[in-house]
């Protein structure tokens, strides 16, 4: 964060704010996937890693506990054998998956614009 006179200002333009940094978690690689697909429904860890094509094992991993750590998930453990560990958001994540679903439907709405945009770069 930086100090105006004594005050903490709160900018993601910062370089030791840490709102970047959730930023930066939010939107990385993974973690809008990850956020997208927990807001249709909370999920266990093998169906994320199948619903998100692409991830490997370590990077889900990593991911949700980032996310866990930023107060955007939350990772529930029933105490079964073998554990059953089910992944879910938090409010803060539900309002910030919110805004992440509204930015993939975004981009996926415009996707022949994206390939339109693609095609006139390469010529």
């Amino acid at each position: 964060m930086t100090t105006t006179q004594g005050k903490s200002a709160i900018s993601v333009f910062s370089k030791d704010c840490l709102s970047r940094q959730v930023l930066l978690d939010v939107t990385g690689r993974w973690g809008i996937l990850v956020l997208s697909a927990l807001h249709e429904r909370e999920c266990r860890f093998n169906v994320l890693r199948r619903r998100i094509e692409g991830i490997s094992e370590k990077m889900l991993s990593q991911t949700l506990f980032t996310l866990r750590r930023d107060g955007l998930v939350n990772r529930y453990v029933e105490a079964t054998i073998p554990p059953k560990v089910t992944y879910s958001l938090s409010p803060l994540g539900t309002a910030v998956a919110k805004r992440a679903v509204e930015l993939v439907a975004l981009l996926e709405t415009e996707a022949d614009r994206f390939e339109q945009a693609w095609a006139a770069f390469e010529e």
